[in-house]
């Protein structure tokens, strides 16, 4: 009876080893592939059949005949610059100030630098006072303008770098900045040639949030830029909102896919970077 008993209850547990993975798999897929397919057959209808966005398949696919059109007349391509303008210099700035800034953190204790530290990473969670912000802007004289944009990103987003870097920089022996010194290597030639290359998992990770967040921002680029610079979410945002993409629904999708394509290719390519930085630096 008792073996009979424990060959149930051996049984039971791996059709529960079974289900669980399978369940989360489907749960996976039906909150991300619906959505993503939503849009791919959308973008692939033409006008009629996507008056309606659903999951029906198009009669006839041209998907690439959309795209043509939006590249045409939705000025993609002045918005892609517009928007690599933006978003190369704020990260690169924000990395390396942040990095500079985590490397000192990292490596110097006392109640100052707790302190500072706080403060520095605080950002994460408060929210920036957008109208301040602007007035700000207005009184430099760099509202409306890219510096002014690079300006706010790499301010909203110097304490994610903070956050993810000091933590990783805590695990990288100081040995090696110890040998560098004796070979006679200045404390920014040590960052440069010691720090710096350790850093790329977590830097890679860094990089794809803060891309993630300035390629997709619409709201402090419709207050700072106010429609004086072509970024693609925001020329998205202008031309559905003055008509040009009225009803037009596969336009819209095509381009939400032409705009999120760039993203995409970075992702798939520092995959394995991004995971490695998640999990050595901003959990330590």
């Amino acid at each position: 009876m008792s073996t009979a008993l424990s060959t149930a209850r051996a049984r039971g547990r791996r059709v529960a080893r079974l289900i669980q993975p399978t369940v989360a798999i489907a749960l996976v897929v039906l909150l991300l592939g619906v959505p993503f397919w939503l849009v791919i057959v959308t973008a692939s209808k033409n006008q009629a059949e996507a008056l309606n966005p659903n999951l029906a398949l198009p009669t006839h696919w041209q998907l690439f005949q959309n795209f043509g059109e939006v590249l045409d007349q939705g000025r993609m391509i002045p918005a892609f610059f517009g928007s690599l303008l933006v978003l190369v210099p704020s990260v690169a700035g924000v990395l390396i100030l942040g990095s500079m800034a985590a490397c000192v953190f990292g490596r110097r204790a006392g109640r100052g630098i707790t302190i500072a530290y706080t403060l520095a990473i605080s950002g994460i969670v408060l929210p920036p006072a957008v109208v301040m912000i602007v007035l700000l802007l207005k009184e430099i004289g760099l509202d409306g303008t890219p510096l002014g944009m690079i300006g706010v990103y790499m301010w909203m987003y110097l304490s994610t770098v903070i956050f993810f870097v000091t933590g990783f920089v805590r695990t990288i022996p100081r040995e090696l900045e110890e040998a560098a010194r004796v070979d006679g290597a200045s404390p920014v030639k040590v960052f440069f040639w010691v720090i710096l290359p350790l850093l790329g998992p977590t830097l890679a990770t860094a990089t794809i949030l803060i891309s993630l967040f300035i390629w997709n921002d619409v709201f402090y680029a419709l207050f700072v830029v106010g429609g004086r610079l072509d970024m693609l979410p925001l020329n998205l945002y202008q031309v559905a909102s003055a008509g040009l993409y009225l009803n037009n629904w596969q336009s819209i999708f095509a381009y939400i896919i032409l705009m999120t394509l760039p993203l995409l290719i970075v992702f798939m390519v520092m995959q394995r970077k991004i995971i490695s930085g998640i999990t050595s630096g901003a959990v330590k």
